[in-house]
């Protein structure tokens, strides 16, 4: 799958460039994207022990603080490449270089969306950092107020919709300062008034301040209105 990008004139802010071993900052030019891959692969062995190429020569550039859209039918290797942007998969060959930290929502909200209320879930990824109780409250509130959903701060997860239960799954990256969100087709379980709620919320997390760069994941062509910046289109 080779991946042809369209973006209009912008000076986003500067992020590390693409290198197998980052040196450190001090020593190396900065530059605009926070997504950049080159001339990707991916393929799976069958039990057959036929090799079946799902990626082929992949190449894109993502600039930093914009929200982009990954459109395709499906099958035809928009998760696949999600995930090796994510980590969780290894690719063949090629270059990958994603902007740290990031965070992966899955499709699903139920896989990982799981503590019982929402104040709970969005604040679960933090005790991996060295934070003091009000530094927690502060970004989970911050975050939770980004994707419209401060009301529901006490609601038991289990009362809420899909949409909502998805636009928790991204405060909880936001809670974690993640500079890159990889969306995998968020609103494929959401009826049409949720499929605008979560859209509307990624859009509201990036902001103004250019920190946030978030990658969308689609087959649904009425979702690119909502692009804003830029779109990727893959070809078969």
């Amino acid at each position: 799958m080779n991946l042809c990008s369209l973006l209009p004139a912008f000076t986003p802010p500067l992020v590390p460039p693409l290198h197998a071993n980052l040196p450190s900052r001090s020593d190396v030019p900065e530059k605009a994207e926070a997504i950049e891959c080159e001339n990707l692969s991916y393929s799976i062995t069958t039990r057959q022990r036929k090799l079946v190429p799902i990626l082929k020569d992949c190449s894109l550039s993502v600039p930093s603080g914009q929200l982009w859209m990954l459109l395709g039918p499906n099958g035809c290797g928009k998760s696949t490449l999600l995930k090796i942007l994510a980590g969780l998969l290894k690719p063949t060959n090629g270059t990958v270089y994603v902007k740290r930290p990031k965070s992966f929502v899955f499709q699903n909200p139920d896989h990982q969306v799981v503590m019982p209320t929402v104040e709970a879930d969005v604040a679960f990824g933090l005790g991996k950092f060295n934070l003091t109780p009000d530094e927690v409250r502060s970004r989970v509130s911050k975050s939770l107020e980004a994707v419209g959903m401060s009301k529901y701060m006490q609601r038991p997860v289990q009362t809420l919709s899909g949409g909502q239960k998805q636009r928790v799954a991204i405060a909880g990256a936001l809670a974690e300062a993640c500079k890159v969100l990889l969306l995998d087709e968020l609103t494929t379980f959401l009826d049409e008034n949720d499929q605008f709620g979560v859209i509307k919320a990624v859009k509201n997390s990036l902001g103004d301040s250019g920190d946030v760069t978030a990658l969308w994941v689609t087959h649904r062509l009425e979702e690119l209105e909502y692009a804003g910046w830029g779109t990727l289109y893959g070809r078969w």
